[in-house]
């Protein structure tokens, strides 16, 4: 079960900060402590971040997520890029198509509790992490 999610067009540097605050704020008012939250900040600003250089233009769905007892918050990740051509690269560390340090699509999957990846080449990348509390 979930609530109604909160969506944030990526198109220019200033959305990507707008996702990350909207996350963290979003973390502290579920009572995420403050290291928690900025695990989710930091996720957040890879995958918005990722949209922004890779695929110009997207957006980041942050929802309050329960399970039972449990609560937590889902973030998507959705783009109409290029997609990912070789994903099990892609999830390797220090594997990069930008000259970037190549630790965002795999800390983001260590920093999250869920971490599920979809993408087609020419169509698009969908990425779905989530936190517990």
């Amino acid at each position: 079960m979930t609530s109604e999610a909160q969506r944030i067009e990526i198109e220019a540097e200033r959305d990507v900060r707008l996702a990350v605050r909207t996350a963290v704020d979003a973390a502290r008012s579920l009572g995420f402590d403050r290291t928690r939250s900025l695990m989710i900040g930091t996720a957040v600003s890879e995958l918005a971040r990722n949209i922004h250089v890779h695929a110009c233009q997207g957006y980041i769905s942050i929802e309050t997520s329960r399970r039972g007892e449990a609560i937590g918050l889902r973030i998507v990740a959705q783009d109409d890029g290029p997609g990912i051509e070789d994903l099990d690269l892609a999830l390797q560390d220090h594997y990069s198509t930008r000259r970037s340090l190549g630790i965002g699509l795999p800390g983001t999957k260590r920093l999250m509790d869920e971490f599920d990846i979809s993408s087609e080449p020419g169509k698009g990348t969908c990425i779905s992490v989530s936190k517990w509390k």
